[in-house]
């Protein structure tokens, strides 16, 4: 109920609404409408209160809330009707996705956080996290495929997360298999995690962190270097709203079209975001430990990377890859 309040009172464009004309229209008690415009206060919502007027909308806070991201968003599976959870902080929203998953949430369940103090990313590094300026969340899949397919998942949040900001028209740069780097740096860390039997996949939790509004001073030393974020590509602050619900409407996009076609198009607008393939990387199997050189020429049905080396191509399923310069 409350995505829809504040719907209608977006739709009021700055204007009054009475409690009685939203109330009508939800079937509620005015009532009911007013303890719900409480909550939205309490959350932060500038909601001006006013005698025989009504309510009118000021101003919404900068909190990733299903009743805020979800007002407008446009998508059949993720994020929809009930499937959005916030939490202001956690430890890890994957952590949280997986018992949920574990315990039967629905496909296409979102958990959203403010912050996390434990976040992980690839090969159990820290995710760098302050509260209010990341976009930090997991998505619930349940699809119908074997195992050997979950990976691709992974490639699809990445260009998922790549389309997003092309909308807002900042360039986007995916570095296999899923970091979105800006100038060298990386923007966006995913993380993808499976619960499966031989033939069938139970789950896939696909954790997603977006430096959105971190100014270069405030990341640590250690990754000052390395890392970047959506504001400096933009030059100035974006809406984490806005870019939030681009990116579940371009995940459920193509989600939606796994479901029909297979990842041929995902793979296809993978390759028109890369900037591995052709390059000459080094690389760290995650299986092995092993490092070496080569020629980075493709990605195969399963996304693996194929690398040419001196001995021979050789097949990256998991594993570290850094571009060297040329």
């Amino acid at each position: 109920m409350k995505r829809k309040i504040i719907d209608m009172l977006k739709g009021a464009a700055g204007n009054f609404l009475s409690g009685e004309e939203i109330a009508e229209k939800l079937n509620v008690t005015r009532t009911s409408i007013w303890k719900n415009i409480q909550t939205l206060k309490k959350f932060g919502y500038d909601i001006e209160s006013r005698g025989k007027l009504g309510y009118k909308l000021n101003q919404i806070p900068d909190l990733l809330l299903p009743a805020a991201v979800q007002s407008g968003l446009n998508t059949k599976i993720i994020a929809a009707e009930n499937r959005m959870i916030h939490k202001i902080s956690v430890d890890s929203t994957n952590k949280i996705a997986k018992r949920l998953a574990y315990e039967g949430a629905a496909d296409g369940t979102v958990i959203v956080a403010e912050e996390q103090t434990g976040g992980k990313g690839r090969l159990e590094r820290n995710f760098f996290s302050p509260r209010g300026k990341s976009i930090l969340f997991s998505l619930i899949l349940r699809p119908k495929c074997l195992p050997k397919d979950a990976p691709k998942f992974t490639l699809m949040s990445a260009v998922a997360v790549a389309n997003a900001m092309q909308r807002f028209k900042l360039p986007a740069q995916i570095k296999w298999p899923n970091d979105i780097m800006f100038d060298g740096r990386k923007v966006v860390g995913i993380l993808t995690e499976l619960s499966a039997q031989i033939e069938k996949v139970n789950y896939i939790v696909v954790g997603i962190g977006i430096n959105a509004n971190i100014s270069r001073e405030e990341f640590p030393a250690d990754i000052k270097k390395i890392a970047a974020s959506l504001s400096e590509i933009n030059g100035g602050k974006i809406s984490r709203i806005d870019f939030f619900r681009a990116v579940l409407e371009e995940c459920d996009k193509l989600y939606t079209t796994i479901k029909l076609d297979g990842f041929k198009k995902i793979f296809e607008q993978w390759r028109k975001y890369n900037i591995t393939l052709g390059r000459e990387v080094k690389v760290i199997s995650a299986e092995t430990g092993e490092s070496f050189f080569g020629v980075a020429e493709d990605i195969d049905e399963d996304g693996a990377l194929i690398v040419s080396t001196e001995n021979g191509r050789q097949t990256l399923y998991a594993g570290d890859v850094s571009i060297r310069n040329s």
